[in-house]
């Protein structure tokens, strides 16, 4: 009789908890893919690409790096602009652009069309690419919040792999290779 009693006791208790998650989160995107790749993605990943590096001059060598504690603020502002970005771009129904814009380069990249077909019919390659490029800003984030300028390059490499892959499969796949 008591376990009777603890089996319906636990069973109340698993059926009442069940419902304690509330209600699904009801995204209303309102910027494309496009947009958040033009106005994120871009300049974020573009800042930190630039922010390490050696120039060869008439003058010798030029360093760039951040040097000051709010340099390294900064850097850690387009990190985590970039991760979250990542996220973003995986929220269902989001469209990859407007209805009246085209590809930019239409001899090169696919039609914005063609590429919501593409992420719709493997949304598990789409959300793979998107946590590739994740992983890749965490590195970032790790050499930013370590201030490893050497590691800010490392990253920046495995950024830009991440960035090359998802395009090359989504934005100009048939594109002749170099």
């Amino acid at each position: 009789m008591r376990n009777a009693f603890f089996l319906t006791c636990v069973a109340v208790l698993l059926l009442s908890c069940s419902g304690c998650t509330g209600p699904e989160p009801q995204y209303r995107t309102t910027a494309t893919v496009k947009d958040i790749m033009d106005s994120i993605v871009d300049p974020n990943a573009d800042y930190l690409w630039d922010a390490v590096s050696s120039t060869s001059s008439a003058k010798g060598m030029i360093e760039k790096a951040p040097k000051t504690a709010d340099d390294w603020k900064e850097m850690k502002r387009h990190t985590v602009a970039l991760m979250e970005a990542t996220d973003l771009l995986q929220i269902p129904l989001r469209p990859v652009a407007k209805p009246d814009e085209k590809a930019e380069n239409p001899q090169v990249e696919l039609s914005p069309e063609v590429i919501k077909t593409l992420i719709d019919s493997d949304r598990g390659a789409w959300i793979k690419h998107n946590h590739t490029l994740h992983d890749a800003t965490t590195a970032m984030m790790k050499a930013v919040l370590a201030k490893d300028t050497t590691g800010v390059l490392d990253a920046g490499d495995q950024i830009d792999k991440a960035c090359e892959a998802c395009h090359k499969q989504y934005w100009y796949p048939d594109k002749p290779k170099n």
